[in-house]
């Protein structure tokens, strides 16, 4: 049995993952709920629970990454962080408390998204004269732009495009440069979020798309995360370490 501490159980996606864990026909269970800011949860800190823990999942703020990691440290605990927006600070804090235990960090925590972005980069080194644009859409409440998603997508398209500069929003004159890779974000309605990669030569066209139906996938992900951390050494993975050791 999987048991899972969830860290911001009372925001949208923790309560995703709790319809997750409780529709399951495996042996996943919560062992602890979390919620630092709702009284629907008895507990009101990760520190508070003292349990029998596998993997820790944290949908919450990245703010708390100091607490989870001091946690995840002192009781060798393996950590899932969902959430985005960590500062220089803390991304320094996450690289370094990976020396010692295993923790997954993703921008999208959708198995889809590394798949695509798998898909795109092979794309990219095959047809090394195409024409790359990467197009992403969310909800009209999103505050980053673009996405932290499409960034790392164009990143990794970079490793196989090592001269590749990235254009946001391309406007203004001008033609466009050989190795550019094209970015753009659209922000409408409630679109949970769609992300394109579109490959182009003067005769052919790749269209590469994830669009994720509901948040659900997000809290799938996690949990697929939490499942694969478990019994891995100290390091530091991704939702692309899944499909890079899968296929």
């Amino acid at each position: 049995m999987l048991k899972i501490i969830l860290n911001g159980a009372g925001g949208r996606m923790g309560g995703a993952v709790r319809e997750q864990v409780a529709g399951s026909a495996d042996d996943t269970v919560l062992v602890a709920e979390i919620d630092k800011l709702s009284e629907d949860f008895s507990m009101h800190s990760i520190a508070e629970y003292k349990g029998e823990a596998d993997v820790i999942i944290d949908f919450s703020h990245h703010s708390a990454v100091r607490e989870l990691i001091s946690y995840a440290l002192g009781r060798s605990i393996p950590l899932v962080l969902s959430t985005t927006g960590h500062t220089e600070e803390e991304k320094a804090l996450i690289y370094e408390a990976a020396k010692s235990v295993p923790i997954s960090y993703s921008a999208n925590m959708s198995l889809g998204i590394a798949i695509l972005t798998d898909f795109a980069r092979r794309a990219a080194a095959l047809l090394p004269g195409a024409d790359i644009e990467i197009v992403e859409i969310h909800h009209n409440r999103k505050l980053d732009a673009p996405s932290g998603t499409a960034n790392r997508i164009a990143e990794e398209l970079k490793t196989v495009r090592p001269n590749a500069t990235f254009v946001y929003g391309r406007h203004g004159m001008g033609k466009r440069a050989p190795e550019e890779i094209g970015i753009h974000a659209l922000r409408m309605g409630n679109e949970t979020g769609t992300h394109q990669v579109i490959l182009s030569t003067d005769y052919q066209t790749i269209r590469l798309e994830h669009k994720a139906e509901s948040r659900a996938v997000f809290a799938e992900g996690a949990i697929s995360a939490a499942k694969f951390l478990v019994g891995k050494p100290a390091g530091l993975y991704d939702m692309q370490s899944m499909v890079n050791l899968t296929v």
